[in-house]
């Protein structure tokens, strides 16, 4: 066990939408990832998503509202909702998921990425 120095983590890589391992406990992946611009509309069928800003803001799209999120806010979307995250300008998050979960949920497309263990 070590800990886990989220800046020294995010350095290590430079692409978008990509997030990386950092973490697991019971059963949950802990996984950093920097976000720019849109995502795409999705949903999770089985799994709660929390999204946890360390750096910048972002904005969680659902159909009915925007949820707006500054450093230090997290948010969890429940599993089934349809959402697309938004970010206007660089933007660093902690996800918490699911080992297993995709990035883009129901969807298999060019920005499905698998996430991998830094």
């Amino acid at each position: 066990m070590d800990k886990v120095n989220l800046a020294e983590k995010l350095s290590t890589f430079s692409e978008r939408w990509q997030p990386h391992i950092v973490g697991e406990l019971n059963g949950q992946h802990v996984k950093i990832a920097k976000i720019l611009g849109d995502f795409v509309w999705h949903h999770h069928e089985a799994e709660d998503e929390l999204f946890l800003v360390v750096k910048g803001s972002i904005t969680i799209r659902l159909r009915d509202r925007d949820v707006n999120l500054k450093e230090g806010e997290f948010f969890i979307v429940p599993r089934g909702v349809e959402h697309c995250p938004v970010a206007k300008e660089e933007a660093h998050i902690v996800l918490f998921e699911p080992a297993g979960t995709l990035n883009t949920g129901n969807l298999q497309n060019d920005r499905t990425y698998e996430a991998t263990p830094i």
